[in-house]
Parts: structure tokens; C-alpha cells; sequence
């Protein structure tokens, strides 16, 4: 499960707009907004994406996306 408070505030932290970070994901902001509040999941395309844009570490990124 994606720790998203951990997530939003590393989008907040690079200064990034959630529309912003929707449109690099090719995904609505609703879409995301429904990720961020674990409804639905990231794929990992997303994933990996996300990692690329904010600059993250692979442990950080298992941190954030595979924790359980």
C-alpha cells in the first residue's frame, strides 16, 4: 500500500501542483486524486514516473509505493 501522506508531501516538498504530476502520469487529477487517497492503485509505470519526477532513491521509492 502507498504511504501517500509520505507522498504528497515529497510532490509538495518539489513544489509540483497535483495537476501538474497528473498530466506528466497521463492521468486525470481525479485519477490521482483517487490514488493518493488509496482507492485505487499506481501502476507501475506510474510508479516509476513518479520516482523519475521527484527524484527518488529505489529505497525510497520501495518506502513510499511497497510498504505494507
Amino acid at each position: 500500500m502507498t504511504d501517500t501522506a509520505k507522498l504528497r508531501q515529497r510532490i509538495r516538498d518539489a513544489g509540483y501542483r497535483l495537476g501538474y504530476v497528473a498530466e506528466v502520469l497521463g492521468i486525470s487529477q481525479y485519477t490521482l486524486q483517487k490514488k493518493l487517497d488509496n482507492d485505487s492503485e499506481f501502476k507501475i509505470s506510474e510508479v516509476d514516473a513518479l520516482a523519475k519526477l521527484l527524484g527518488l532513491t529505489p529505497t525510497e521509492k520501495n518506502a513510499l509505493f511497497f510498504a505494507v
